[in-house]
């Protein structure tokens, strides 16, 4: 017997990521930033099982801090009293330059903050990844869905063809 087998079973139970889906189509992301979260440890635990949105959540900058305000982290099951609190505002872990940047950026018209992903780092850390972005009109959402389908429709055909 190897001791590898058991080195095997840690690898496969990786945390999933959650993404935010609905982020990409509503809004067109110029730049992207990956920041820290502080959290408390049941929250880490309840994320580290897949057990977030980030739905209606949004990224904030009050007093030269960041926050991630309104992302939905479900109480983790086996924390008894020291629960945390579902929609609490995080504070987001960045450098000085990034928040003064997201700042600048954000106070220009029709730019927004917006969580893309919150993930686990290859050393085992949350971090978000927040884009800068901008909100996308109709028909720039009818245009998009019209070229997927297009892309869709040739990719059909070649493989067809073959």
């Amino acid at each position: 017997m190897r001791m590898s087998k058991q080195k095997g079973k840690a690898e496969s139970k990786s945390p999933g990521s959650i993404q935010n889906r609905k982020a990409r189509y509503d809004y067109q992301i110029l730049d992207e930033f990956e920041a820290g979260v502080a959290l408390q440890g049941s929250e880490v635990k309840s994320l580290y099982l897949g057990k977030g949105h980030l739905n209606d959540a949004y990224c904030k900058i009050v007093g030269g801090e960041a926050f991630l305000i309104n992302m939905d982290v479900e109480p983790y099951e086996k924390a008894s009293v020291f629960s945390h609190e579902r929609r609490r505002d995080r504070k987001l872990l960045l450098h000085r330059k990034e928040i003064d940047t997201l700042e600048r950026k954000a106070l220009e018209k029709g730019f927004t903050m917006i969580p893309l992903a919150v993930y686990f780092n290859a050393r085992g850390r949350v971090k978000v990844k927040i884009g800068l972005g901008r909100g996308k009109t109709n028909y720039d959402k009818r245009d998009k869905i019209a070229a997927d389908d297009a892309k869709r429709e040739v990719q059909r055909a070649l493989s067809e063809r073959f």
